[in-house]
């Protein structure tokens, strides 16, 4: 590799890292402060799972045809159009703040069009880190991210929370449109991005075709197909740990807001290390090995936040989860970014974010009620216990663990 091109391509990611980075930041402030206005001001669990449901199903459904948009067009235009739109609906919600339109169906509604944006670019982005980096240095890159991105999401809330006790929320609001023009402008006008080769072509069938053409994609590919399924199910035992974990910690231990927010420092502190440890590293030389062994972690930890009966000790468990998470999900990325064909890599992103944003709400419609009929720690022990098995079964899977084989190191 010549001087000039690794000086080049570490300057582009450089600068496209910074760019996600801003805007991420912008985004997470926002949407922190709009969960907790309408905690604080609805006080009502059905205005919270409705919430959820504007937040995470836009994306659910616009993810695939996001797909085969990156996969048709300049992957730059998409992403920067995609950041354009989300900045205008923000700014069309921080209008309608200041005139004093401040109902709870407006930031519903606008946030879900901010979910349609946020569909729409992230298969584009996960699309565009192997234009951008050497496919030998993808792990680190790919590590590099995840770290920046588990910083803002343990440093958001912070700023979040400060900014609401001295600003209006409209002026929040506006945070994210400044930070999104911000990034548009990096990758806009500072970054080359090379435009892949079918985005070169004269389109030739309808979208449906090549939305169909994804998904015969990934069902076709077996080592896809594969991990799709291994990768939907662990993230649906993961369900519980995540997202149960804070009422277990109410219902058992107090119900003090600093024992859940130690509880989430633990787990973005967590996974800050675990980020830095596989930028330095790596992770294990096979791919698979490195995801297996972080999915039977998980499972071992969560069995024993079902058992352990001591605060501190579960607030560990829950660093240790943090800990491993990037040795799962980072090589997870890499190997479909190494494994995927370049002409189908914004549609099979695209499915990979219907899959990661449709997990969420099919297992908390699972776990969710049995949590008020069953003890948490049961449901902690049952998921850990299913992880650890699948984790061990995927290890005798011969077709996966040779697809974890990387590429040859410099």
């Amino acid at each position: 590799m010549s001087k000039y091109y690794e000086a080049q391509w570490q300057r582009d990611i450089s600068l496209f890292l910074f760019s996600q980075t801003i805007s991420l930041i912008g985004s997470t402030i926002v949407q922190y402060a709009i969960t907790w206005h309408l905690t604080l001001t609805a006080k009502s669990g059905f205005i919270l799972t409705l919430a959820v449901i504007f937040g995470f199903l836009p994306t659910v459904f616009i993810a695939p045809f996001a797909g085969v948009w990156a996969d048709r067009f300049n992957r730059k235009k998409v992403i920067v159009m995609a950041d354009g739109f989300i900045a205008i609906a923000t700014l069309i919600l921080a209008i309608l703040f200041y005139r004093g339109y401040d109902s709870i169906w407006v930031l519903l509604i606008i946030s879900s069009i901010r979910a349609f944006g946020s569909g729409i670019q992230s298969p584009a982005v996960s699309a565009v880190f192997p234009q951008l980096v050497p496919e030998k240095k993808l792990m680190r890159i790919n590590g590099l991210n995840g770290t920046i991105n588990s910083m803002g999401n343990l440093f958001s809330p912070m700023i979040s929370g400060f900014l609401l006790n001295y600003l209006p929320l409209a002026t929040i609001f506006m945070i994210d449109v400044i930070t999104a023009l911000i990034a548009i402008i990096i990758v806009g006008f500072f970054i080359k991005i090379p435009v892949h080769k079918k985005a070169r072509e004269v389109p030739t069938t309808y979208y449906i075709e090549d939305l169909k053409s994804g998904f015969t994609y990934i069902r076709d590919h077996v080592v896809i197909r594969k991990l799709f399924g291994y990768y939907a199910f662990a993230f649906l035992m993961f369900v519980p740990i995540n997202f149960l974990s804070p009422l277990h910690v109410a219902r058992v231990f107090g119900d003090e807001v600093w024992r859940l927010s130690t509880l989430q420092i633990a787990f973005s502190a967590g996974m800050i290390i675990g980020g830095g440890v596989v930028i330095v590293s790596g992770g294990f030389r096979n791919r698979m090995h490195s995801v297996l062994f972080s999915a039977f972690l998980i499972g071992l930890s969560g069995v024993s936040m079902g058992l352990v009966q001591n605060f501190w000790f579960f607030i560990s468990l829950m660093g240790v989860v943090g800990l491993v998470v990037p040795l799962l999900s980072t090589p997870s990325m890499v190997l479909l970014q190494e494994k995927v064909s370049e002409a189908y890599l914004g549609r099979v992103f695209g499915v990979a974010t219907m899959f990661g944003n449709l997990v969420i709400p099919i297992g908390m419609a699972i776990f969710g009620p049995l949590a008020d009929r069953l003890a948490i720690t049961d449901i902690l022990v049952f998921t850990g216990l299913v992880m650890i098995i699948v984790a061990l079964l995927a290890f005798r899977d011969k077709v996966v663990i040779e697809a974890g084989e990387p590429v040859e190191q410099e």
